[in-house]
């Protein structure tokens, strides 16, 4: 097992799919806002920093790829603080790290100076915030987890839609420099959302019960935990996945950086402009749970690798499409497109890797992923800047981005097929009796997964085994 953040969770206790759960979720829902949010916003101030420090605009785009780079990068750093200190204490630190490096940016005199506080300072407690939160929505849901995710996920266009036009408001008003401290005052509702995160606490048991448990716990040896599962890389589905993820991030976080640029090349006001990440947020807004109710359903959920597939494509596409762009209507046309492909993106990617490497590997599993992605980030938004500052053309930038999002759709449906779907023999018939989604899912994994899901994969096979008996005796 791996154990990168099983600090508080008991082995004994079910998933409550509610209760303090969605206490959880809102907190998750916040967290998830800024994460995701932040980087992207933030691109609202890039034309006064060109103006104020004499920069490009691939200078400036490094300002939202450390952001990310950041917030994928630290994932293992973040897995090991949890393990050790636990997801509550963990984000409420975090919370402070986010407010400290954007009051800190906020007196900058050169533009490394907010590489450092913004990027690095700011990134790092994002970073200490998005992961435990993840991880604790999926202790409090198992049955209801892909709806909690989609849910989770909207958060992140709920905030865009909110923070792209408030920081164009703040720049006008207060300058940038006073936008970058009321943005840090914001982040100190992480410490808040941090509070909601508590710990699964198990069922009391019997006084007899609990004397035996301690007695049988000091005659056991004491196992050394491990705080990464790098095991997991033997798991040909979770290689699948992890190659076809970076590949995608290196294109999909390019078109909501540019786009508000791209509006203003045109002639648009930096008002009109801005409107654009607030339209593309709206739509993604309703796209994450609405795709998370669809992967949730019986007939959905066993394909769900597919449904990925299918959105990154679609996603691509876009992509590709509104290279084309020449006018506003246009671009926003893009808004709406890009809106409902990168809400399927965002519901369905954890949902997915929760459904390769199972909960158990989980928190091991998503640390490692961050880490592998975090290379991808931070080439993706500065190489896209670099292509842009050399050609002076939007198209390009667009262009490049969806052949990248596009050639990840095809890794991952191509070694779903080839290397992650299982031979016809290992495939047990009880599933076609009606098994629910949740062991269809498990079933089309591959066997070296299942092995490693200890508990998990043993309660399977149980009720499989049921589900035999049944049929034999009708």
């Amino acid at each position: 097992m791996g154990g990168a953040a099983v600090d508080d969770e008991p082995s004994d206790v079910k998933a409550p799919d509610g209760g303090w759960g969605w206490a959880v979720l809102a907190g998750g829902f916040v967290i998830t806002g800024f994460s995701y949010a932040f980087p992207k916003a933030v691109s609202v101030f890039f034309k006064e920093l060109i103006r104020e420090f004499g920069v490009g605009y691939s200078d400036c785009a490094w300002i939202s790829s450390l952001l990310l780079a950041m917030l994928y990068g630290t994932g293992p750093l973040c897995s090991v603080l949890v393990n050790k200190f636990g997801c509550r204490p963990v984000m409420m630190v975090g919370g402070l790290f986010a407010s400290l490096g954007m009051i800190l940016a906020s007196q900058a005199t050169n533009i490394i100076h907010i590489y450092l506080c913004t990027g690095v300072i700011t990134g790092m407690g994002l970073a200490l915030n998005f992961q435990p939160s993840l991880i604790m929505l999926n202790r409090y849901f198992s049955e209801k987890r892909p709806l909690a995710n989609g849910l989770a996920a909207a958060g992140s266009p709920v905030a865009l839609c909110c923070l792209s036009p408030l920081g164009q408001v703040l720049q006008t008003h207060f300058g940038w420099r006073g936008g970058f401290l009321i943005m840090g005052g914001l982040l100190l509702n992480c410490c808040a959302c941090g509070a909601l995160m508590r710990p699964l606490v198990g069922p009391k048991k019997p006084q007899n019960q609990e004397m035996q448990a301690v007695i049988s716990a000091e005659k056991k040896p004491k196992l050394k935990k491990k705080l990464l599962d790098f095991s997991i890389f033997k798991d040909r589905g979770f290689l699948v996945y992890t190659i076809a993820a970076s590949i995608m991030v290196l294109g999909l976080f390019v078109p909501p950086v540019f786009v508000v640029s791209y509006a203003k090349e045109m002639g648009n006001e930096d008002t009109k402009s801005s409107l654009l990440l607030t339209i593309l947020g709206f739509v993604d807004m309703f796209a994450r749970p609405a795709c998370g109710l669809i992967a949730g359903m019986k007939w959905v959920r066993p394909r769900c690798v597919y449904f990925f597939s299918f959105a990154i494509l679609f996603n691509g596409i876009t992509d590709l499409v509104s290279s084309q762009a020449t006018d506003y209507p246009g671009l926003v046309a893009f808004c709406i497109f890009f809106g409902i492909s990168y809400g399927m993106v965002g519901a369905l990617q954890f949902e997915v890797l929760m459904a390769i490497v199972g909960t158990k590997r989980f928190s091991s599993a998503l640390g490692l992923v961050l880490l592998m992605e975090a290379v991808a980030v931070l080439v993706g938004p500065p190489g896209a800047g670099r292509l842009l500052d050399a050609t002076h053309n939007y198209m390009y930038v667009f262009l490049l981005a969806g052949c990248e999002v596009t050639l990840a759709s095809v890794v991952i449906c191509l070694g779903n097929i080839f290397c992650i779907k299982t031979k016809p023999d290992d495939h047990d018939p009880s599933l076609e009796k009606g098994a629910p989604a949740e062991l269809e899912q498990l079933a089309s994994l591959p066997k070296e997964s299942l092995e490693r899901n200890g508990d998990m994969t043993e309660g399977v096979t149980t009720v499989m085994e049921d589900g035999k008996r049944g049929a034999e005796k009708n």
